[in-house]
């Protein structure tokens, strides 16, 4: 009987690791993702902020709202 006991939580167990599977990321994961995006987020910024590319989009804004400068 004890046999039966311990194959039958045997077999509880392993579908409970099964059911559980990769549903997210795990903290150095998150870690990664979040240093990769705070890099994008300052090429970025250095790229919008340039000289030629802040006064296109000056341009842009200001053709859109019909600004006479």
């Amino acid at each position: 009987m004890g046999k039966a006991v311990r194959a039958r939580l045997r077999a509880l167990m392993g579908r409970l690791r099964g059911a559980r599977g990769d549903a997210g990321m795990v903290t150095s994961e998150y870690a990664m993702g979040l240093l990769a995006a705070v890099g994008f987020a300052a090429v970025l910024y250095k790229v919008v902020t340039s000289g030629p590319v802040g006064e296109a989009l000056q341009a842009v804004v200001d053709r859109a709202l019909g600004a006479q400068v």
